[in-house]
């Protein structure tokens, strides 16, 4: 087996493929690192047959669905998933073949309802369902710790104890550990009866996860997240730097400088001789305050985000010159560049 593990801040996601078949499975990708499983299959020579999604995940962006979408691939769930793009929705007992490697499906409802492992010959994928040290929060949408309580101490911890497992998120910097020495170790799986073992599930108290909202909106709908739409616009628009703009400016240079910011911002401080076109008016007005589409154009906004965002919608409108400001108005103050109030 070829086998790799592929770690973002805690969260984990392995690529497990077979030599002979040259066919691989990803499991749990997040957004950030597909360039990086791209680059693994490529030095592996390895064909994707499934990318798979262990569970709804409520903390990070899984990839599943762009990886799908880029290598014509199946996204692989639980039968119970949400995911609209899911195209094989397992049930307990399904196994997925990968070449030699057999992946057997094992419904492990509690900290999702759609959660699952993956059983290979000799190591356990556990997703959010066992942690090393931990388990699964059972305190999200769709969390029930009863649930959890029969999927470990009535299902996958009755399985060979020198299983290895390997979970969807590591916070103990560790990179697998066993049954065995979870039965042993974990403190929450020395609350062995029924009652207290949701008792605890119930009063841990955690934070919630940073990106909640996002991460269950793009996860259940396959919709993009913010930064992909900032990375995409990013991906098609120039920049312009501060020191540029403020020569042209000082200049007088042939160029529209566009205030995309709310008119209060607007007023206290912009770029001096800048027009005010709110981003949220960018379509409706364009054509009254923008006759010319062959103008140089820099957006600006506060952060430069927005005026990213901005200078792509005019792009695609048929502005092609048009660019963002970098570093956006806080840059501009800060570099003491001269400002104008209205």
């Amino acid at each position: 087996m070829i086998f790799e593990q592929i770690a973002t801040g805690g969260c984990q996601s392995y690529l497990v493929g077979c030599p002979d078949g040259c066919v691989a499975a990803l499991i749990d990708p997040e957004i950030r690192q597909i360039d990086r499983y791209l680059g693994a299959l490529q030095r592996d020579g390895l064909r994707l047959r499934y990318v798979i999604d262990t569970h709804t995940h409520a903390d990070h962006f899984s990839a599943a669905h762009e990886i799908a979408k880029r290598l014509g691939v199946a996204v692989v769930t639980h039968r119970d998933s949400p995911a609209p793009y899911a195209e094989l929705r397992l049930q307990d007992g399904d196994m997925l073949v990968i070449g030699n490697i057999k992946l057997h499906a094992i419904h492990t409802p509690g900290h999702t309802r759609d959660s699952m492992c993956l059983l290979t010959s000799d190591r356990l994928f556990t997703g959010d369902t066992l942690l090393i040290g931990a388990t699964g929060r059972t305190d999200l949408p769709t969390g029930d710790p009863d649930a959890l309580y029969e999927s470990l101490f009535n299902g996958i911890l009755k399985l060979d104890p020198a299983l290895k497992i390997f979970p969807a998120h590591d916070y103990k910097q560790r990179s697998s550990s066993t049954i065995a020495d979870e039965l042993a170790n974990n403190p929450r799986l020395q609350k062995r009866d029924r009652v207290e073992f949701v008792e605890m599930m119930r009063h841990l108290n955690l934070t919630a996860p940073t990106h909640l909202t996002e991460a269950l909106r793009t996860n259940m709908t396959g919709g993009k997240t913010v930064a992909q739409l900032l990375a995409e616009a990013g991906a098609k628009t120039p920049f312009m730097s501060l020191a540029e703009l403020s020569a042209r400016v000082a200049r007088s240079r042939d160029i529209v400088v566009l205030d995309v910011r709310e008119r209060d911002a607007y007023a206290a401080g912009h770029v001096p001789g800048a027009r005010h076109l709110p981003r949220g008016q960018l379509e409706l007005r364009v054509n009254d305050e923008l006759p010319d589409p062959t103008a140089r154009i820099v957006t600006v906004c506060e952060f430069g985000k927005i005026s990213t965002l901005a200078a792509a919608t005019l792009r695609d409108l048929g502005f092609l010159r048009a660019a963002a400001l970098d570093g956006g108005m806080k840059g501009w103050r800060e570099g003491g560049l001269p400002v104008e109030t209205t």
